[in-house]
């Protein structure tokens, strides 16, 4: 749908909302609403999961979509406009979200996903974890480590594999940690196909440590040069991306079904993207890496079949 507006949706529901709390089946269907708004980002639900779960994802998806565009698409005027600063809203977005694990949730996406969290016996952390990492993109802009780098992935991308584990009941402890795996392999994956969108955003997530280790200078990056220091550092990037996400391996293993073909889908997605940023040499600032429709087949015969 294309009816979608964050702003609408804020002035509407957000701190200073004076609607009366929607009941839950028109939180559902709000929830369902910006799932499919945004249908581009999370395709498979419509087909690979069983239907018993898709309304939980949907929830889930609501929450993390207005936690990411609390943190991304608040200009400085509509910031004014609600009297609220990105980090301040996701402060507030915090408090709606304890208020669902009270019992009191007010807000349309909240009261839709306390019935999940319910349900699916999902804990606060993974969520208060996005939180932490969308508040930190506030704040932080170049990464110096990759331990550093990690760290964000551990909060921005690993708790979504979770949640995921969580609604489809299929977690345990040993699960999480090689869903994490394949959640930061995907994150650094992403990291390194746009490097330059990154960039032109003011943000760097190649290591400084890492770009010094390989002769790779500032104005080398200011200058966006291909040379063959940034090529021997891609290779090195790439490849520890490509380990990450391999270890994640036994859970794939341990899994059944059709959440088993879709975690290997989008393993085998990221995979592909790393093997396009060889193809290409390694030069992602004048060539953007990206799965086409062509790739699909071949994705879908591999995680179906396990090839």
């Amino acid at each position: 749908m294309s009816d979608y507006s964050f702003k609408n949706e804020l002035l509407h529901w957000g701190p200073s909302a004076e609607a009366d709390p929607p009941t839950l089946a028109d939180s559902q269907s709000y929830c369902r609403r910006i799932t499919r708004s945004h249908y581009e980002n999370f395709p498979v639900v419509s087909w690979l999961l069983p239907r018993k779960w898709h309304q939980d994802f949907y929830n889930v998806y609501a929450w993390c979509r207005w936690a990411d565009d609390l943190g991304d698409e608040v200009t400085p005027d509509l910031a004014q406009q609600v009297g609220k600063t990105p980090t301040e809203l996701l402060d507030w977005w915090r408090e709606e979200l304890l208020r669902s694990y009270a019992g009191e949730a007010r807000h349309p996406v909240t009261i839709a996903l306390t019935n999940t969290i319910h349900q699916c016996k999902i804990p606060q952390q993974p969520f208060l974890d996005l939180i932490s990492a969308f508040q930190q993109d506030q704040v932080v802009t170049e990464y110096e480590s990759w331990p550093q780098l990690l760290d964000y992935c551990r909060r921005s991308a690993d708790p979504v594999g979770r949640l995921v584990l969580y609604v489809c009941e299929a977690f345990t402890e040993e699960r999480g940690t090689w869903s994490d795996s394949i959640c930061s392999g995907l994150q650094v994956t992403n990291f390194w196909q746009d490097v330059a969108r990154d960039d032109d955003k003011g943000r760097i997530y190649l290591p400084r440590e890492d770009r010094e280790q390989f002769g790779y200078s500032r104005e080398d990056f200011n200058q966006r040069l291909e040379n063959d220091s940034f090529r021997e550092l891609m290779i090195f990037e790439v490849n520890r991306a490509r380990e990450l996400m391999l270890a994640g391996n036994p859970l794939i293993s341990q899994l059944n079904g059709r959440l088993k073909k879709e975690i290997h889908l989008f393993q085998l997605g990221g995979l592909r993207i790393l093997e396009k940023i060889e193809q290409i040499d390694y030069r992602v600032w004048t060539t953007r890496p990206k799965l086409n429709r062509s790739d699909l087949p071949l994705l879908l015969f591999r995680a179906m079949f396990g090839k």
